[in-house]
């Protein structure tokens, strides 16, 4: 069998070890030596250019379907639950907890539950939007587990490594979240972000109030592509009389974008957080879609009075 091996970049240091044991068994083997973001980003393209009959994707769980076979192997990672017993002394004042963390850890959800409940915590663990497939599994793009139980806890916790995930769940709730990292040894709260991200979006937003030329951002990757909402966007954003085209890639460039100057600013329907985590990476504001709606709005009003 002819196998293309993707690896996410924390594993890549184990693609050899996992070809020369496919190897062993007689098949012949490639390995992607590109970036990927996810099960989002899967390498399809290149292993059909390879006649590849297989593509084994490591790391993640399966995102959604596609039509080519795929074979999802999840790094299950046993983080040490040291940390949980100092925790305790952060969230003293909280009776209602609600747990997330990532596919790695998953599987350590029960025992980190059973200690907090043991140590008189009432623990909430909630359930993704549909990309992510466990529950209190997180994903930079589906932070259901945490969002679907913030009105029923006090508190969030996140147990992994990396602020990328929780991000994205801090963003979407309201309660407390501490970060516990088994790996860095360390416990914080990251609740001061919210207000970071809060003043960067107001920015974006009054930074477009005069832009009259949007470039949309279009996304070729398979779990990405969202050429329905990019084509409602352009309609919406002519509609109130402006321009708008899309701009359509597998990875953006952002230096590549930025030589694009007639483009007062940018508008993402790719990966969500590319709007959060890549702003600063452009010259020229990079908005959601939520947000390229609050600027038509606020166009619009401005508009009417100065009638």
């Amino acid at each position: 069998m002819k196998i293309l091996l993707q690896f996410p970049e924390g594993l890549k240091q184990k693609a050899l070890e996992h070809a020369k044991a496919l190897e062993s068994e007689g098949n012949e083997v490639f390995i992607s030596a590109s970036p990927t973001f996810g099960a989002c980003d899967l390498a399809i393209d290149e292993a059909k250019n390879l006649g590849a009959d297989k593509l084994i994707h490591f790391g993640h769980a399966e995102f959604h379907h596609v039509d080519f076979n795929v074979e999802y192997i999840e790094y299950r990672i046993d983080a040490p639950l040291t940390l949980l017993e100092p925790s305790l002394q952060h969230i003293s004042n909280y009776k209602k907890i609600g747990l997330v963390t990532t596919i790695q850890h998953v599987h350590q959800l029960d025992s980190i539950r059973e200690f907090y409940e043991k140590n008189g915590k009432e623990v909430f663990i909630g359930r993704p939007y549909g990309f992510a497939k466990a529950r209190g599994q997180i994903l930079g793009c589906d932070i259901g587990s945490a969002a679907s139980i913030d009105k029923d806890v006090d508190v969030h916790i996140y147990f992994g490594g990396g602020i990328f995930h929780p991000l994205g769940a801090l963003l979407a709730t309201t309660k407390p979240f501490l970060a516990i990292e088994p790996f860095d040894n360390r416990i914080e709260f990251i609740d001061r972000m919210r207000e970071t991200y809060r003043k960067k979006r107001n920015g974006r937003i009054m930074a477009s109030l005069n832009a009259n030329n949007f470039g949309i951002l279009l996304s070729t990757k398979n779990g990405q592509h969202n050429m329905q909402l990019a084509k409602m966007l352009k309609s919406r954003i002519e509609a109130h009389g402006f321009n708008a085209e899309i701009l359509a890639s597998n990875t953006f460039d952002f230096e590549s974008i930025n030589n694009m100057m007639e483009f007062d600013a940018f508008v993402n329907t790719a990966c969500p957080r590319i709007s959060i985590d890549d702003n600063d990476r452009l010259r020229k504001p990079l908005l959601s879609a939520n947000e390229i709606m609050d600027v038509l709005r606020m166009k619009n009003e401005l508009k009417n009075l100065q009638k």
